[in-house]
């Protein structure tokens, strides 16, 4: 199997900040550069990256790039179509930003930046990455900045079609708990530190692999996980078979001497398993984790206790180890088990291992709890495949009340995806009691003919009670409508969705005449904000 990674930036369809009004001010400059700091001679393929500017820096993965880039002591700048609270963060930590997306940001710093970041889903008209290439400044795609930041580093990266950021984020906090000071970039926040990105003090560094693109034909890490493999991101690969082929190049991709964490359940990744094992060469050393016979981490029976589940794993050449999370549904010790592989490779006990997981606390918009009005609980979760919002609303059932529905308020995420794999995602949220199905949050693709969420309502069979929806700005108060007293309602999909929450409990306590309970931040507007983002 072989692999060339990507010698530039792509161009998607899509616009990487999103459409709706812009908010703060309008062209707004905030923050201070990062002069003072002693820049670290830091290039991808022989570009300079000491005066770095990335468009669509809200993005959890371009915001991670930022912090990681000041952090070395780079010059920083970003502009964002929306302000948020990443925004903000990144402003108070020096970065230069700025609100709205015009050339003269290029100037942020005062000179020309040394190369402009960009993700996939930038399209080829952003005015600011049409000023980079006319006056000549080199263009990065995110992985190869990424990439760079990791090239010094023993580096592991986590790829899979879904579960990469729990993952990720699992292993990141059990290394920490170890006292390795790993570095880390994740698509999305650790519920402990609020970041996506951290520079550590070791010689560690974990990252998120994005396969929608290729771009993680990029690295060429030290080890690697694979946490599942299945068709999706098919607007970008066209085939299933195109879409696996891109991680046997992955895999290719991994140094010698390195190793592979996989999943040994999966049937996508039993297949590359064995076109791996009939490819000339030596190869990664490969440890399979699973629930069934013969793999090398064995996940036994699983004891359930509300949000708690928890399992012993065999550990070759050691004693079991028991994991307990935090959170309901075999696909967290999954997820858990895949963490405790690769850290178990890099040298940590796997006691050591199973502690740091027993503390892992969650990331924002996995399950993450948002209040309680009431006698209903609301949760919010990125799930946007069909397998994911599956898993999830398996292990969301063991949270619900005797008495209580299930409710799922689900927002389709882009119109080729919605188009085929509508049975599937109906399928799926037929495992709801009451399923809201909103309109297709498109993200950086354009409308499709026909294609509306109710292309997923129509085909929910069962007992289930369906609703389409397709207004977002009025899908609070419908929501909190038809609740009753005992309901677990979940927010989910990788669109602006999440905004709903909040606004759900408002309504949910004007309806009851109370005050919702433990709804945060976010109660307020100042909580994450889903973009769509698929590795941006």
């Amino acid at each position: 199997m072989t692999g060339v990674p990507p010698t530039g930036p792509s161009t998607g369809a899509g616009d990487v900040s999103g459409a709706g009004d812009v908010s703060g001010a309008p062209g707004g400059v905030s923050g201070v550069g990062s002069a003072g700091r002693s820049a670290i001679p830091l290039t991808s393929s022989g570009v300079s990256l000491d005066r770095v500017h990335l468009i669509g820096v809200g993005g959890a993965g371009m915001s991670a790039i930022a912090r990681l880039l000041a952090d070395r002591g780079a010059r920083v700048s970003g502009s964002d179509a929306k302000g948020s609270h990443i925004v903000s963060g990144l402003s108070a930590r020096g970065v230069t930003t700025a609100i709205g997306q015009r050339a003269e940001n290029l100037e942020l710093l005062g000179e020309p930046p040394t190369a402009v970041v960009v993700s996939t889903a930038i399209r080829p008209d952003n005015p600011e990455l049409a000023a980079a290439r006319e006056r000549g400044i080199p263009v990065v795609h995110r992985a190869e900045a990424l990439a760079a930041l990791m090239s010094d580093l023993r580096s592991v990266c986590i790829a899979g079609t879904h579960g990469k950021t729990t993952t990720t984020s699992m292993l990141t906090m059990a290394l920490q708990h170890a006292g390795l000071d790993p570095s880390f970039a994740i698509g999305g926040e650790l519920n402990e530190s609020g970041a996506g990105a951290h520079y550590g003090t070791g010689d560690v560094f974990v990252a998120e692999a994005d396969e929608s693109d290729g771009s993680f034909l990029a690295f060429t890490p030290h080890g690697a996980v694979i946490t599942n493999l299945e068709p999706d991101h098919l607007d970008q690969h066209g085939t299933a078979e195109a879409y696996a082929a891109v991680f046997d190049q992955f895999v290719d991709r991994i140094q010698p001497g390195g190793f592979l964490v996989a999943d040994g359940d999966d049937p996508g990744v039993a297949e590359l398993l064995e076109r791996l094992a009939a490819a000339p060469g030596a190869g990664p050393r490969v440890i399979r984790y699973g629930q069934r016979a013969g793999v090398d981490l064995r996940i036994g029976p699983t004891t359930r206790d509300g949000h708690t589940i928890s399992a012993e794993v065999t550990v070759p050449g050691g004693a079991p180890v028991r994991l307990e999370l935090q959170f309901p549904g075999e696909h967290m010790l999954l997820d858990a088990a895949a963490a405790l592989g690769a850290g178990l490779e890099l040298g940590v006990p796997a006691q050591t291992m199973a502690e740091g997981l027993a503390s892992y606390s969650g990331v924002r918009r996995r399950f993450e709890f948002k209040g309680r009005a009431g006698d209903v609980a609301v949760y919010d979760d990125y799930a946007h495949n069909p397998t994911k919002v599956r898993a999830q609303l398996t292990a969301a059932r063991a949270v619900v009340p005797d008495g209580g529905r299930l409710v799922v308020v689900f927002q389709p995420h882009l119109y080729s995806r919605t188009r085929m794999f509508a049975d599937e995602f109906a399928e799926a949220l037929g495992r709801a009691d009451v399923a809201v199905v909103l309109d297709v949050y498109g993200a950086r693709e354009d409308p499709e003919p026909g294609v509306t969420g109710e292309l997923i309502s129509g085909r929910i069979g069962g007992d289930t009670q369906v609703v389409f929806h397709p207004h977002l700005s009025s899908a609070a108060g419908a929501v909190a409508e038809l609740a009753r007293p005992g309901d677990v309602i979940i927010t989910m999909g990788a669109g602006d969705i999440t905004s709903v929450g909040p606004l759900l409990l408002e309504a949910l306590a004007v309806k009851g005449s109370g005050d919702p309970a433990g709804a945060g931040d976010d109660a307020a507007g100042t909580g994450p904000a889903a973009r769509g983002e698929d590795g941006r």
